[in-house]
């Protein structure tokens, strides 16, 4: 062969290699996984079960963190579209900013898979896996109601809304209020604490509560995430009771992270709505796989949870995230 032609098919070879169109390891398909924080046990956990799953398969997971900053989520999913990634995952921080992410996903022909939180409507084409945030934590206060049913007396009742901005947390709030609607004869809500996701937001807005209304002995949090401020309120207030100790507050979160397990055990939470993580994280990557493949899929894969609690928690347990983090 002459010096030409072995040039040329050299030249043939590096292009081909250079028109790949997916893991440029000999191969090995490759996602992007954007993630706006990991501050939380259930981000954590979440991140580590997708990678999980991703490895289980043989597919690379390229990872990028946000850290709460949307510009720089926008950038990082711009960076996987450049690479040519077979896939995108994204824990976006708001249903608006990743509208464009969408968008730039579609348009490079990359199926793109929102993980816990839905977009905007709009006409870009996504698939979101996410739990039905309204009904669990309606059966998870219901449950909560007909505990506290039992005293035979009208309950003050106080909630902890999360960040307004995001759809989950309103769906949460109004799972909460659904779930108390019916005996409103027997509870009378006098807090509503606006959080915005944040420790010390929910410690002052609780203390607050608490010295303004001492009789509340109902207590919903929209995230377990904040149930070490909730602990700290009743504890300064003299009100962190056991379940069946005279004065116990009945209270109730929604994730299922391991501070809610060591409660539950401790005989202090009486229920906990759970995130399905190992239903989410397995359904989020075979989501990607199959836009990948042609496949048609609904917009939102629904994760219907579970409520844990003290009747079920045996049971349940082995199901719930946060248990399996705390043995870890």
């Amino acid at each position: 062969m002459s010096r030409t032609c072995s040039s040329l098919s050299l030249l043939l070879v590096f292009l081909a290699a250079g028109c790949r169109q997916s893991g440029d390891r000999a191969g090995q398909p490759t996602v992007g996984v954007a993630f706006e924080t990991l501050q939380t046990e259930y981000w954590v956990a979440s991140r580590n079960a997708i990678e999980a799953e991703l490895r289980k398969r043989n597919i690379r997971m390229l990872e990028a963190i946000a850290d709460g900053d949307a510009n720089r989520q926008f950038e990082q999913v711009r960076n996987f579209i450049t690479r040519k990634v077979d896939g995108i995952i994204v824990v976006p921080k708001d249903a608006q900013t990743v509208i464009p992410m969408i968008r730039g996903a579609n348009q490079a022909n990359i199926p793109i898979v929102l993980f816990n939180r839905p977009p905007a409507k709009s006409d870009a084409r996504s698939v979101t896996v996410v739990a039905d945030n309204y009904s669990i934590a309606r059966d998870t206060v219901a449950y909560m109601v007909q505990q506290a049913l039992k005293s035979g007396k009208k309950r003050k009742a106080a909630i902890l809304i999360g960040d307004l901005g995001d759809v989950n947390s309103i769906h949460r709030r109004d799972g909460f209020e659904d779930a108390i609607k019916p005996h409103a004869d027997k509870f009378d809500v006098v807090a509503r604490i606006p959080t915005e996701w944040n420790q010390e937001k929910a410690l002052a807005g609780l203390t607050n509560a608490l010295q303004a209304h001492p009789e509340i002995d109902f207590v919903f949090t929209s995230s377990d995430l904040l149930l070490p401020s909730i602990v700290s309120a009743l504890k300064t207030s003299g009100k962190y009771k056991k379940i069946g100790e005279e004065g116990h507050v009945t209270l109730g979160g929604f994730d299922g992270d391991a501070t809610a397990y060591r409660m539950l055990l401790d005989g202090y939470l009486d229920a906990d709505g759970v995130q399905d993580v190992l239903f989410d994280t397995a359904a989020t990557v075979q989501a990607v796989l199959d836009l990948k493949s042609g496949k048609q899929l609904p917009e939102q894969i629904v994760d219907n949870g579970f409520v844990i609690h003290q009747g079920n928690l045996k049971e349940m347990a082995p199901r719930m995230w946060g248990a399996t983090v705390r043995k870890q």
